[in-house]
């Protein structure tokens, strides 16, 4: 069976949206990874469904690098600022 890996990035700095542009086509033919911007997308249910099952399938994980409770949103906000996140942060309500 054939794997193949991907990875979809939602989100960023203009900085990082950049880089990506920039450097994208380069580490793509010298890296062997495919690198490469969709641009802003457009939601459909088909499109929102197959991203259900292929999140439900274990097929693709998002990067959660901290959880923070409602009550400390701030700090999660300050955190984010430093731009050294390298996950998505969570912010749970309970």
């Amino acid at each position: 069976m054939a794997f193949e890996a991907a990875a979809v990035v939602a989100g960023g700095s203009m900085a990082q949206i950049f880089q990506s542009l920039l450097w994208g086509p380069w580490i793509s033919k010298k890296g062997g990874k495919q690198i490469g911007f969709m641009g802003i997308a457009k939601r459909n249910q088909k499109d929102l469904v197959r991203l259900k099952e292929l999140l439900e399938a274990g097929r693709i994980r998002p990067v959660i690098e901290k959880r923070y409770p409602l009550s400390k949103a701030a700090e999660a906000i300050a955190y984010l600022e430093k731009g050294h996140v390298q996950g998505k942060l969570v912010i749970t309500v309970e």
